[in-house]
């Protein structure tokens, strides 16, 4: 799998107003973080569901590959199918719900699929080619997942099946990241093993991101690391519990930048209002920056009136209401700036950064939406 290549990636055209960049160094920095955490023995699959996090699906597998990680782990059907086309060869765990009518599709890709429903289980016999599925236990999620007086009938169904191969069995923690409480998750990560003590299976794995980073039990013989492959602390909470109850020294590099370039800088007397809504008015002769991105491209408006960006190394607080295509920023203090300069969204310019976090808090939001909302359509170029 190591050897697979890396196609170039897609050329990029200032005719793009607005796109993301992204670090191999900080990508290929985090993998090998969590490649040190869990060994060599253990698997190590990379979720890249949501278009990797909004980080680019493609993109950012091709350097996991290349990278040494094992499995690549998605949502639903069509990312698999996007990832075989492109040329990945490793294995691929689908981890959302596929509909009954396009499971014939599974054996063709190769793919490992997570199940929970008898409907499912009896559809892929019925498909009469050889699928290699895990199974999703409940053990208090209560989202995907057999519950454990349900478990028996699965266990007779896997017995008699001709087709079905059982490879794995997984679950999903409820309260691990968000709190300094971690007694629920240790509960889950018991019924977890009681359920899984007769079942007879290759790859048992549980652990995301925090309980990657915060509890060896949790690895077994994969792990699924998502948000802190990306750069991203899974929570505040996460990271203290890191200090209070490992010996680990974890860095997380973000591998994010989101960028614009400033469409029109114009004057704007004191007095004057900016934007809809009249819900902005300058208090001084102002320079107003007009940048071409907005509620479409994924910057949300409920950053409208609260953000920054950076401009020239400077923070530039926006000024009105989120558009749909278009925000506007105040570079009074910045005069240096002009039309086209870069405006950086998330990222760092400089000695001054924007984090996911900071976004998400802007937002009342976490830092998993502030990137995985950003518009599939603005493309991904490595950097």
């Amino acid at each position: 799998m190591g050897g697979e290549s890396v196609q170039t990636p897609l050329l990029f055209s200032r005719m793009n107003t607005t796109w993301i960049e992204i670090s191999r160094s900080a990508l290929k920095h985090n993998i090998k973080q969590f490649k040190q955490l869990i060994g060599p023995d253990i698997l190590l699959s990379c979720c890249v569901k949501g278009n990797a996090y909004g980080h680019g699906l493609i993109e950012s597998a091709r350097i996991m590959i290349n990278s040494g990680v094992d499995w690549l782990s998605v949502n639903a059907l069509y990312e698999a199918r996007e990832l075989r086309e492109t040329g990945v060869t490793a294995p691929i765990y689908i981890m959302g719900y596929v509909p009954l009518e396009d499971l014939h599709e599974i054996p063709d890709l190769d793919a490992r699929l997570v199940v929970y429903n008898m409907e499912t289980l009896k559809r892929l016999e019925e498909i009469g080619r050889e699928i290699k599925v895990h199974l999703k236990l409940e053990t208090g999620n209560n989202r995907q997942g057999i519950r454990d007086e349900d478990l028996p009938a699965v266990k007779n169904f896997l017995a008699n099946t001709k087709f079905v191969q059982l490879e794995g069995a997984t679950t999903h923690f409820a309260n691990i990241e968000d709190t300094l409480d971690h007694s629920f998750a240790m509960s889950q990560l018991e019924k977890f093993n009681e359920m899984t003590a007769d079942l007879d299976i290759k790859i048992k794995h549980c652990a995301n991101s925090a309980a990657t980073i915060l509890f060896k039990k949790t690895h077994f013989d994969m792990v699924r690391v998502g948000i802190g492959v990306y750069g991203m602390w899974p929570s505040p909470e996460t990271r203290v519990s890191v200090e209070r109850e490992t010996n680990r020294e974890i860095e997380l590099k973000p591998v994010i930048t989101w960028k614009t370039i400033i469409a029109q800088v114009k004057n704007v007397p004191s007095g004057e209002y900016i934007g809809y809504g009249c819900t902005c008015r300058v208090n001084r002769d102002s320079r107003v920056a007009v940048l071409p991105v907005g509620y479409y491209d994924g910057y949300d408006r409920s950053l409208s009136g609260r953000a920054h960006v950076l401009i020239h190394g400077k923070r530039a607080p926006l000024l009105g209401r989120v558009c749909m295509n278009m925000i506007m920023v105040d570079v009074t203090d910045i005069p240096e700036s002009k039309l086209e300069d870069e405006a950086t969204l998330l990222g760092r310019q400089g000695e001054e950064k924007i984090t996911a976090e900071q976004m998400g808090e802007w937002a009342s939001t976490i830092n998993y939406e502030i990137t995985t909302r950003i518009n599939e359509r603005i493309p991904r170029v490595l950097a």
